[in-house]
């Protein structure tokens, strides 16, 4: 079993800053790519930003320049800095992780989801 615990969310102003955390662990041999999505109210679930084990990193257009995703390999954390916050970027944000077990299966886990809402 794998778990992925997010936190940080919350309740902000627009144009403040949050910092979005997610811890893997269980039966973990290795993760390969981590990353965040997003889904509003009503919408589907994109994808806001993804870092792979070697640190290269990608972003959806819509938070390039704002949000900066790092991981922690050590501690099997990522992390999601989200700066310039606008009312756009409220949803429940999804940590995601393709990890590799103890036992050599492929699985991909999902976090809990955390709220993030940001206000006028």
């Amino acid at each position: 079993q794998v778990q992925l615990v997010e936190s940080g969310g919350g309740l902000v102003q627009a144009g403040g800053s949050l910092r979005l955390s997610c811890a893997a662990s269980g039966s973990i041999f290795s993760i390969n790519t981590m990353g965040w999505y997003r889904q509003a109210p009503g919408k589907e679930r994109e994808s806001v930003a993804i870092i792979t084990n070697g640190g290269s990193t990608h972003y959806a257009d819509s938070v390039k320049g704002r949000f900066t995703i790092s991981r922690d390999n050590a501690k099997n954390t990522v992390y999601l800095q989200m700066n310039s916050l606008k009312l756009e970027d409220t949803a429940v944000y999804y940590c995601n992780a393709d990890v590799y077990t103890v036992a050599r299966v492929r699985r991909t886990s999902w976090g809990q989801g955390t709220q993030v809402t940001v206000s006028s």
